[in-house]
């Protein structure tokens, strides 16, 4: 015990001269440059002086610029690969709408959607989507089949949700139409500048595709904007939108149910009123015109199969809905 009493004794002073001492210099403590320290150090000198050049970009591996098939000897690098031509860096942060979707939301709705099938059980027999010829001509012959009635195109089939099927949200479509901006283009630029804010990308200028003489719209002139945002920018704004403009609408049901294009696409209205909840808008209000401050439309893609699909995962986000359900 005597000798664990020593260890624990502080040191003195003496003994721990010779230990700071051992300790290299700080570039803290240390003085300025001299004046002829300085006249030695000329780096550019030192340059001119090289004889020998360092080596060229020519040295440097470049990919191909096309791509000549898999048997060329010569491939293109990886897109994760920060020397290929598409590498894109990042990304560089983590919504918490898509942190929650991969730890929280993609189990839940596997676990709501599961149907569980005995071993054994028959594939139900789908019938055919497409109709077939009579033969009642003998043009019929090795002609190709008809789409459905009343409808010529074919809708997606509902899939399962499976681990390698989860719903997810990929992009997501910003249009904002301002038919007072064919005879005050001012409108068109305040439009543009309020989706430029809420979405950090250049929106494009829409043109009107009919004429309607009542209103006054001309074909072919510019009357609105629109952009798309993917990725991580797209969880971004539905965050935005569930959290911070959607709680602030007064009397505010929800979206309807019945939004949809039976493919997993919903879409949404925002008014004028709506528009200026949005902390981007709300902090430079001041920029834009009271009168001339647009409404938009917001089209959401996602990956689901159907729109019961699409309004699950939605849900689970935080987007009400209200009304008739359809699909």
């Amino acid at each position: 015990m005597a000798s664990l009493r020593g260890l624990s004794r502080p040191a003195p002073a003496e003994a721990a001269a010779p230990v700071i001492a051992d300790l290299e210099d700080s570039t803290l403590t240390t003085g300025q440059l001299g004046p002829e320290e300085k006249k030695e150090f000329r780096p550019w000198k030192r340059a001119a002086d090289r004889k020998f050049g360092l080596p060229s970009g020519r040295y440097q591996y470049h990919p191909p610029k096309f791509e000549r098939g898999p048997l060329h000897p010569v491939q293109s690098p990886a897109s994760s690969d920060p020397i290929a031509r598409d590498f894109i860096p990042g990304p560089f942060n983590l919504p918490r709408l898509r942190q929650t979707y991969h730890s929280t939301i993609a189990s839940d709705i596997m676990t709501l959607t599961y149907s569980h099938t005995p071993p054994g059980t028959p594939k139900k027999e789908t019938a055919d989507r497409l109709r077939g010829w009579d033969g009642s001509s003998p043009y019929h012959k090795n002609r190709a089949l008809r789409g459905p009635r009343g409808n010529p195109v074919l809708p997606l089939i509902e899939r399962d949700i499976t681990f390698n099927n989860l719903p997810a949200i990929k992009e997501i479509t910003i249009a904002s139409y301002s038919p007072a901006a064919i005879t005050d283009p001012d409108h068109l630029l305040v439009a543009r500048s309020v989706l430029l804010a809420l979405t950090g990308t250049t929106p494009e200028i829409t043109k009107t595709k009919s004429n309607v003489v009542q209103w006054g719209i001309q074909i072919g002139k510019k009357a609105g904007v629109k952009t798309t945002i993917h990725g991580n920018a797209a969880y971004e704004f539905l965050d935005r939108c569930v959290h911070l403009v959607f709680p602030k609408i007064k009397d505010w049901k929800g979206v309807r149910a019945t939004t949809g294009d039976s493919s997993g696409n919903l879409s949404f209205g925002l008014g004028p009123e709506e528009m200026k909840l949005f902390p981007e808008v709300e902090a430079n209000y001041w920029l834009y015109p009271a009168k001339m401050l647009p409404g938009a439309r917001v089209f959401i893609k996602t990956s689901a199969t159907s729109d019961k699909q699409a309004r699950l995962l939605l849900q689970a986000f935080g987007v009400p809905f209200y009304g008739e359900v359809r699909n």
